[in-house]
Formats: structure tokens, C-alpha cells, sequence
């Protein structure tokens, strides 16, 4: 009887622990509310153009969307989540930056100076500290997730860049989401195009080489899709490289 007792009470803690949120199943996995940022991009997103005249209408829920991301525990997230979570921000942050001198700019570059990027400026609320784009981008996301995909899911609000994705990332559709922008950048014309025996290709491939293991042509045979694929996958002489300009006049609308 007393050992049934001391069961009775064990069942009764665990129950109680598991409906106030303290005790969580080992597959639980936190993740972020994404849901005002993902209302903001279908509201200002199309086609990979961004409606920063829209945007600046609702700065105050892109505002609220970054306190949300600034009082993430990163820690407790899972690492596709972490992974998910710093794109997001550096997307977002990005597009705070420009609001912050639109409409009086007509490049991303306009917001430096001669001896500071836009790049590294200290405007990133995470976890305790302020970090600027390139700490999230150089220090965080390559090294820390080695994927070569992520130079098609960050946006620097230009047009050669990868077109911002239309919704957030998510641990859960992760690996689907990477593989859907990896693939729509290299076969889009504008960006990359074969001629001959010749791949002009964006300088992401050049700037970013050894996350692509100096093996450019290989990852485009893993992504290139109809006429690209064929003509990669009929050709018989070497295919040289060539690094197309990259425009960085502001991707708006």
C-alpha cells in the first residue's frame, strides 16, 4: 500500500508539472513566433522585391517583431531553429537598417561611411548583446552551420542579391526552404546564365569560394533545373567561370 502511495503522488507531480509548462516531453522543441514578420513579408514581398514604402507604414510591427527576436533565448532552441532564427534576423534587422534612411537612399551602401559599413554597425538586439550584420553572417551563421545555402536565404536589399524569401525560416521546413532559395538563384538568368562552354555566375560564388568547397560547377549541377541542367549536363569541354557585377541599387518595389 505505501509503495502504491508513493506512485499515486510521483503520477500526480509529474501531471502537475506537465500542465504548468515546467515538465516537457525530450522532443519538445522551442521555437519563435514568427507569425507578425510572416504577415509582413506577404504584405511587402513580391517576387523578391520589397515594398520598403510599406514597410515604413508598419515599422512600429517590424519593431515589435525584433523584441521578440531580442528576448529569444537562442540557447534553448534546437540548432535547425538556431539556424532558422539568425536568418530571420539578419533579414530583418537588415530591412531596419534601410527603413532607417528611406526613402533617402538608393543603396544599402548609402547607410556606411568611409570607415564603417553598413555592415558593421551595432544594431542587432540578441541575447544579451548587440551585434552588427557581419558578426551574424561571418561569426555565427557560416561558421557555426557550415551550409553554403545560406547565401541564398540572407538578403543585403540589393538587387544582385538572392531575392528575399517571402516567409520565415523554420527549424521544421528548414532543409526544404534552403534547398527551394538555393535552387531559385541559380536558375534565374538574371543571376547566373551559361553560355558556350562559359558560366557567368554572381560574385557570392567568388566572395564565399571555400563555402562552396571551390567546387562552383558541382553545386550547380545539384540545383541547375530544365534547359540549365541539360546544357550543364551535355557539355563536354571544361566549363569556365566568370563573376558577373553585382548591383547593389536597393531590391525595392
Amino acid at each position: 500500500m505505501k509503495f502504491k502511495a508513493i506512485a499515486h503522488a510521483v503520477v500526480i507531480s509529474l501531471s502537475y508539472l506537465s500542465l504548468s509548462g515546467l515538465f516537457q516531453p525530450a522532443d519538445a522543441d522551442p521555437s519563435v513566433d514568427n507569425g507578425v514578420y510572416a504577415a509582413l513579408l506577404k504584405a511587402h514581398v513580391k517576387d523578391g522585391r520589397v515594398d520598403y514604402r510599406g514597410f515604413k507604414t508598419d515599422e512600429k510591427k517590424l519593431s515589435s517583431y525584433l523584441i521578440i527576436l531580442e528576448k529569444t533565448d537562442t540557447g534553448s532552441l534546437s540548432p535547425d531553429e538556431q539556424f532558422a532564427f539568425y536568418i530571420n534576423a539578419y533579414n530583418a534587422w537588415t530591412i531596419q537598417l534601410i527603413l532607417t534612411g528611406y526613402p533617402g537612399i538608393e543603396s544599402i551602401k548609402d547607410l556606411g561611411h568611409l570607415f564603417q559599413s553598413p555592415w558593421k554597425k551595432k544594431i542587432c538586439r540578441i541575447d544579451g548583446k548587440i551585434l552588427t550584420l557581419d558578426e551574424i553572417e561571418h561569426e555565427i551563421l557560416r561558421p557555426r552551420f557550415k551550409d553554403p545555402r545560406v547565401h541564398f536565404a540572407i538578403n543585403c536589399a540589393s538587387k544582385s542579391c538572392p531575392p528575399l524569401y517571402p516567409e520565415p525560416f523554420t527549424g521544421k521546413e528548414l532543409n526544404q526552404q534552403l534547398d527551394e532559395a538555393a535552387a531559385a538563384f541559380i536558375n534565374d538568368p538574371e543571376r547566373n546564365r551559361l553560355e558556350g562552354n562559359t558560366l557567368y555566375v554572381s560574385k557570392i560564388f567568388k566572395w564565399f569560394a571555400e563555402d562552396f568547397k571551390g567546387d562552383v560547377i558541382g553545386f550547380f549541377r545539384q540545383y541547375a533545373k530544365g534547359s540549365l541542367k541539360s546544357k550543364l549536363d551535355n557539355l563536354t569541354n571544361s566549363v569556365k567561370i566568370k563573376y558577373l557585377e553585382y548591383d547593389w541599387s536597393l531590391n525595392g518595389s
